[in-house]
């Protein structure tokens, strides 16, 4: 059975990044040859000279960084299981011993004409690879900080959707509407509703079972159609995915309570939100249409965005480059399309 992964045990602040993700990846190349560029630049007294210059450190940084990459990659699972301090000293050790082997098997290609200058090269090598490995853990863990913010801010968000006034009093008033004459469909409201809160102040996980997920909103939207009465549908659209697919916690509903409040609700006559969720290759993607009003019409209130942007954060935090957010809107249609790596198992 799947399992899904714990916001506390994985997302620390102070959690070494994930060196299997492309971002990651990515952003260590671009950061560190930006780094050797600087280098170059101070080094050079030319432009002519800044190029050579460039290209005497990026001999020795390229196959230090794609060895230390390739090695990281596939101790990540080790990594991923030790505290942070104990994991930044493995991954130096890791770093230091591939810059100290490429710089003796690259012999005359690194080592300078004068042999007495081999010793403090190799050192100023070392050193130098070591301080490029700490800046990069430094920045990944500065960014992690900043961006696990939304992680927080994403389960806020979900619980101020549940307990909105708006939603909270008229469902309310819809349960009592029908408690008399259909006490059973009013008792299964009710029991929905107490899941809901149960589910925003229950100890919050980064992935959870697709399953888990579609039945949570399937609970929200019942209660939304309970006090809508006949204005609002939905049409589900599931290709070739399991329940045990796991995505992030509170994603679709925060789509759907957009695409609710902004969307079905100003209508006069409503309308139907269209939810596809399919798989295509490795990837899971994910769109929400709705219709809404059109550019020139007047709206009983606009949205103000927090939702999706707090969705951004947390796809960027979970799968960095990985994953892909876009909103597109014509003048009576609003979409959201979401694309993020497919897993069905911890890593």
């Amino acid at each position: 059975m799947n399992k899904a992964r714990s916001i506390k045990q994985n997302y620390r602040l102070d959690a070494l990044p994930d060196f299997r993700n492309l971002g990651v990846t990515l952003r260590i190349l671009l950061l560190g040859n930006g780094m050797a560029l600087i280098a170059a630049i101070f080094q050079a007294n030319g432009w002519s000279d800044m190029a050579l210059q460039f290209m005497q450190i990026e001999s020795l940084l390229t196959p230090v960084m794609f060895a230390s990459l390739l090695l990281l990659w596939v101790g990540c699972t080790q990594l991923n299981r030790l505290a942070y301090w104990p994991g930044v000293l493995i991954v130096n050790m890791a770093v230091g011993v591939i810059a100290v082997s490429i710089y003796i098997l690259g012999g005359e290609l690194y080592r300078p004409v004068s042999g007495t200058q081999i010793n403090f090269e190799m050192m100023r090598c070392l050193l130098l690879s070591l301080i490029l490995c700490n800046v990069l853990l430094a920045y990944f863990r500065l960014r992690a900080q900043v961006l696990s913010r939304a992680l927080d801010d994403g389960r806020l968000q979900v619980l101020r959707a549940r307990i909105r006034p708006h939603f909270l009093y008229n469902t309310i008033n819809a349960v009592l509407g029908i408690l008399r004459m259909q006490p059973r469909r009013a008792e299964t409201a009710l029991e929905d509703m107490a899941d809901l809160f149960r589910m925003a102040m229950s100890d919050e996980q980064d992935l959870v079972p697709l399953g888990n997920e579609i039945q949570l909103c399937r609970q929200y939207i019942a209660l939304e159609q309970l006090r809508m009465e006949g204005r609002l549908r939905v049409e589900w659209i599931i290709k070739d995915l399991p329940d045990e697919t796991l995505i992030p916690a509170f994603l679709l509903q925060p789509l759907l309570e957009n695409a609710v409040y902004h969307g079905i609700e100003p209508l006069i006559d409503g309308g139907c939100i269209h939810i596809m969720l399919q798989r295509s290759g490795s990837s899971l993607q994910i769109r929400v249409d709705n219709p809404c009003l059109g550019n020139n019409e007047v709206r009983s209130h606009e949205g103000n965005q927090i939702a999706l942007q707090n969705i951004r954060e947390r796809l960027a935090l979970l799968f960095d480059a990985e994953a892909g957010y876009q909103v597109l809107r014509s003048n009576n249609t609003y979409r959201v399309e979401i694309s993020l790596p497919y897993l069905k198992e911890m890593l």
